[in-house]
């Protein structure tokens, strides 16, 4: 009697250390481990916790003085070891606290004489196997238990990863498998296999008649699976099996992140009209396109410069007022940069700093310079520059130079000297090229005052006038008829540069033969080389056609043209007719005149 009181409490011992879930008796293998595992065992559903199903079904007679020691006292009680006392945590909620009354009934003597007569064992069994019973019942009508067979997954999953004779869907008919949705997405993420099988076999598993029920878990992880090839005609047949799944289902079998994953698909692969289709899907699937949704979407119709499209959504996305992250919102403006869509690609980006989103500089560097090149839309590049400060102000000299090229290109030349100021006060420090640009800009205005003042200004920073400021306002002076003051803008320029440019010279040429003052001119077409200044075919096709033209001197334009020729130069043949043209028409007046005198 003491030996069967012995083996019984060892027994639940060493069953409360097992944990063996619940599973179902029809079926001898079941698992829930990877399809590799070489042995069968069983285990539980994610959400349920551990259950023994018959505790006191089998008891040992083998038991060791470690797992268990009993001890009658002096007065006839059993006493329990520490081991013992643990056995109620191993159990489920209810097995451990039927346990844990067992136990204390043991200890307080109250059933000690009928474990010493026998008569519990069989008492305690049935109590702890209908507790069992009917938790196992709950679970399974919640749900919560599925089964896989292991030999039949393992056979599957080796027929998907190979190749085949003859139809996949005629093999998988005479496997007779098990699916319940544990089974299918096993089978689905298992990799090294074709998304053409996985679309085979889901449609197998789907079809009419068949007890397997498709779930949204299960459509997920089918198209994150071929989704994961990029190959093009998978993404066709996988997007054909989706759109009918969602037609035939007509709830919400179809999540949003599915869509989203054939939407970057389709992006990736440059199927622009595809990812349209799938957007214009989401509502019939009875899902809400969010932030990702309007991003993949509009960049798979930018890759293929379907920017009117692209727009049609961004319109949907600002009044959604759904944005994705800011490097997300960067690539979006720059897309629409690039498709001369500056305009809209500045409301996304006044959206985003409204939800303080901030996209990479390059981006906003992007938006700027390509609202400068649209006359109307300088001022909306101005006002972004106040989006810049402390360090990023600092490093921002290529916005601010193209703000100010912008707006002396538009002639509003007073705004571009106040941005030149606030930046010499707060930052970027404006180099030669933006002093420049104001430069210009009060140079082609007319107001050559200004361009000097600015000038001076430029050397006070510390920068040196290059030749192109000094041939501006050289530009200037002789555009006004001030030649003199032109020549004394040319001897400041040799003072400070030891070679200057063609053009500049060009430019005083250019002047004096306007105001056919020849031998200035010729003058300072001789003293180019002088200055380290190559003479060009420009300067010698402009006083030969301006001594033919208004001064009627073939001789000199002769000499000039033998020049040239010694020079390796070639005058075009319409300045060279001109000449002939011209010497014929004085030779023949002067032999008129020389007749006429005779006569």
């Amino acid at each position: 009697m003491w030996r069967s009181v012995v083996a019984a409490r060892a027994s639940l011992s060493r069953c409360s250390g097992r944990k063996l879930s619940i599973t179902n008796t029809r079926t001898s293998k079941t698992l829930f481990q990877s399809p590799s595992a070489s042995s069968t065992s069983f285990c539980l559903s994610r959400s349920t916790p551990p259950h023994n199903r018959r505790f006191f079904s089998q008891l040992s007679s083998n038991v060791g003085d470690s797992e268990l020691h009993l001890s009658e006292s002096s007065h006839g009680d059993i006493s329990v070891s520490p081991e013992a006392e643990q056995f109620s945590e191993s159990f489920g909620e209810n097995d451990g606290a039927q346990a844990k009354d067992w136990q204390d009934s043991v200890s307080s003597g109250e059933i000690s004489s009928a474990l010493l007569n026998g008569s519990a064992h069989d008492e305690l069994n049935e109590q702890f196997s209908a507790s069992n019973d009917e938790n196992a019942t709950q679970m399974e009508n919640e749900g919560g238990v599925h089964e896989i067979n292991v030999e039949q997954l393992e056979n599957l999953l080796s027929l998907l990863q190979s190749s085949f004779d003859g139809s996949l869907e005629s093999i998988l008919d005479e496997m007779s498998l098990n699916l319940n949705e544990e089974f299918v997405v096993r089978v689905l993420e298992t990799p090294s296999i074709l998304g053409e099988n996985l679309i085979s076999f889901f449609k197998w598993a789907s079809k009419d008649g068949s007890e397997f029920k498709v779930t949204s878990r299960v459509v997920d992880a089918l198209v994150r699976s071929v989704c994961r090839n990029l190959r093009k005609k998978d993404a066709y047949a996988l997007w054909d099996l989706v759109k009918d799944v969602g037609e035939k289902e007509k709830n919400d079998v179809i999540s949003v992140e599915s869509l989203n994953e054939l939407i970057s698909l389709c992006s990736k692969l440059g199927k622009a009209k595809a990812a349209m289709e799938i957007f214009n899907k989401f509502e019939d699937f009875y899902c809400e396109p969010n932030a990702d949704t309007y991003y993949f979407t509009i960049d798979a119709l930018c890759r293929r410069s379907f920017f009117d499209w692209a727009l049609s959504i961004s319109e949907k996305m600002i009044d959604a007022g759904k944005l994705p992250d800011a490097e997300k919102v960067g690539k979006i403006i720059s897309w629409f940069c690039k498709g001369k869509k500056a305009k809209d690609a500045y409301l996304i980006y006044t959206l985003a700093k409204e939800k303080e989103l901030y996209p990479p500089g390059c981006s906003i560097n992007f938006l700027i310079s390509s609202l400068c090149r649209e006359d109307d839309n300088v001022k909306l590049a101005l006002e972004m520059l106040d989006d810049f400060a402390g360090k990023e102000r600092k490093y921002a000299i290529k916005p601010f130079s193209a703000v100010i090229q912008g707006l002396c290109r538009t002639k509003d030349v007073s705004e571009a000297k106040k941005l030149l100021l606030k930046m010499i006060a707060s930052g970027p420090p404006p180099g030669n090229a933006v002093f420049n640009s104001v430069i210009h800009g009060f140079s082609k205005a007319g107001d050559v005052g200004e361009a000097v003042d600015i000038m001076k200004l430029m050397g006070r920073r510390g920068l040196k006038p290059d030749v192109y400021t000094y041939t501006v306002i050289i530009s200037a002076y002789v555009n006004g008829g001030q030649m003199d003051e032109a020549c004394k803008m040319l001897s400041q320029a040799k003072r400070k540069h030891s070679q200057l440019s063609p053009v500049t010279y060009h430019t005083l040429i250019r002047g004096y033969c306007k105001l056919e003052d020849f031998d200035k001119a010729l003058k300072l077409l001789a003293e180019m080389k002088d200055h380290g200044v190559q003479t060009n075919v420009d300067e010698y096709n402009k006083l030969i056609q301006s001594l033919c033209l208004k001064a009627l001197d073939w001789e000199r334009a002769e000499k000039l043209l033998e020049e040239m020729k010694e020079k390796g130069l070639h005058l075009n043949g319409i300045t060279r007719g001109l000449i002939r043209a011209v010497k014929e028409i004085v030779i023949e007046e002067v032999e008129t005149t020389k007749t006429s005198l005779e006569a």
